[in-house]
């Protein structure tokens, strides 16, 4: 951006904080940067340096060995403290290799001696800022991974959901909503569309809208500068430029209030906005990825929900099925949470009963599979030891399952009972595909019958994606 002008990018607009007690060359460096498009501040010494990167932040400092009688090695070590992700560039008139061998142990990106050269000093910048941004990338995926779970399953209704967004992460811009029921994997869809798009190197930023306060939405979302409101009592950065040059995933969009809805609009139509309590346009590229659990439809006759809003999101929707519609993937994720819990406690992996597996079938699971993971981890933890048995379930899932699975748990033969053959022929089947992992070939081969023959069994008996097929084509 030329000099004088209004609009910042986060990613040409970068602050460089120049540390220098020469002003000339403080000027000098900070017209060089404006010119090369980035937000120059200066300071003189080391207690101007650390209030500009407290109140104002920085994406990289350049640093003078020595600033008159202070040691720029020590303010180093204070700018480190104070932001460790800041690439720090350090300058010297006076360069000896201990002191540059110094400097990188203590933290500083690069050494380069004064008047530095401003293309090389141009390069070293990009690749300081890069490597600032990769390292808040890495600390960010290190502390959502032990939340991360992988998307399992093989139903005709989850595959079609997944096929639409990867057709959609294609265009790396278009606005996505997901919609779905709550615990049925938006935030994990959410990724898979991110990790398959052209932004996958960049940063996967997510929010859930209902767990803010609306009076801290707005500065969650957009940042704001010191002294914007009570408790601004530094700058701060917000998701948007957090996730510039990725995706921001904004869940339970049907919670934001009415006056942030009309903001986030513009924003995606523009791709700009302010700070709270700031000046500058910021222009961001991102991708916005939003979902809810609620009709925004019915939200939008009901006044309660921008229109404009709703067809600007809606650019992408894909619909995430609940569990009750993908019954074939129940196996395959029970036994995917038991692995996982197991492992956690440090035993081997407990068995599932066929009869247990049938009730977990036969339940609706109105919390979807985060229901399910509950339940799991509940009986895994409190119940079972080597084997998971129908009384080890909760009360909710034995009352709510059908009455021929109820019938079918309690003993698959009781004393003075016949058992029709298809409820033993269901019961064979539902078993070999939970020790087959799903694998129909080889459920079909252990069963003695062919692939065929057990893909009709599966329509008939109404278990797993072939169930849904069949009643698709009916």
């Amino acid at each position: 951006m030329g000099k004088g002008g209004s609009t910042t990018r986060t990613q040409g607009a970068l602050t460089l904080l120049i540390v220098d007690d020469e002003r000339s060359l403080r000027f000098s460096i900070g017209e060089w940067a404006r010119d090369m498009g980035y937000t120059p501040l200066e300071a003189a010494g080391g207690r101007e340096a650390l209030e500009a990167v407290r109140e104002h932040g920085a994406d990289a400092v350049l640093l003078d060995l020595r600033l008159g009688d202070e040691d720029g090695l020590k303010l180093l070590r204070q700018i480190r403290e104070a932001d460790p992700d800041i690439p720090v560039v350090m300058l010297t008139g006076h360069g000896t290799v201990e002191h540059a061998v110094r400097a990188i142990k203590m933290g500083a990106y690069d050494f380069m001696l004064k008047p530095p050269d401003l293309d090389h000093l141009g390069v070293v910048l990009e690749r300081a800022i890069e490597h600032g941004r990769l390292r808040r990338e890495v600390d960010h995926l290190r502390a959502t991974a032990p939340s991360a779970q992988p998307i399992l399953g093989s139903s005709a209704a989850l595959q079609r959901a997944l096929s639409r967004l990867e057709r959609a992460a294609r265009g790396g811009t278009a606005t996505v909503l997901l919609r779905g029921e709550t615990g049925s994997g938006k935030e994990l869809t959410a990724r898979f569309l991110h990790e398959k798009s052209p932004r996958a190197a960049g940063p996967f930023i997510e929010l859930n809208c209902s767990a803010i306060p609306e009076q801290l939405l707005e500065s969650e979302l957009y940042g704001h500068e010191r002294g914007a409101f009570t408790d601004a009592k530094r700058f701060r950065k917000g998701l948007f430029e957090l996730a510039d040059g990725g995706t921001l995933f904004l869940d339970e969009i049907g919670e934001m209030a009415p006056k942030l809805q009309a903001k986030l609009l513009r924003v995606l139509e523009t791709r700009t906005f302010r700070r709270v309590g700031g000046h500058a346009d910021i222009t961001v590229d991102v991708r916005v990825v939003a979902a809810t659990h609620r009709d925004l439809t019915r939200m939008v006759a009901e006044g309660q929900f921008r229109e404009d809003l709703y067809f600007r999101l809606n650019v992408v929707p894909v619909e995430i099925p609940a569990l009750r519609e993908r019954v074939g993937d129940v196996a395959i994720l029970a036994e995917h949470f038991v692995q996982r819990f197991c492992r956690e406690l440090g035993r081997p992996a407990a068995r599932i009963a066929p009869a247990a597996l049938s009730l977990m079938q036969a339940y609706a699971w109105p919390g979807n599979v985060r229901e399910l993971k509950n339940v799991i981890e509940r009986v895994v933890l409190l119940e079972a030891e080597d084997e998971i048995l129908p009384e080890h379930l909760p009360t909710e899932i034995t009352r709510g399952a059908t009455p021929a699975a109820r019938a079918a748990v309690s003993d698959p033969f009781p004393a003075g009972v016949v058992r029709p053959i298809a409820d033993v022929e269901k019961l064979a089947i539902a078993h070999a595909l939970l020790v087959c992992d799903g694998n129909k070939t080889r459920a079909a081969t252990q069963l003695g019958i062919s692939r065929q023959t057990l893909r009709t069994k599966l329509k008939e008996y109404a278990l797993g994606d072939d169930a849904e097929e069949g009643a698709e084509g009916a």
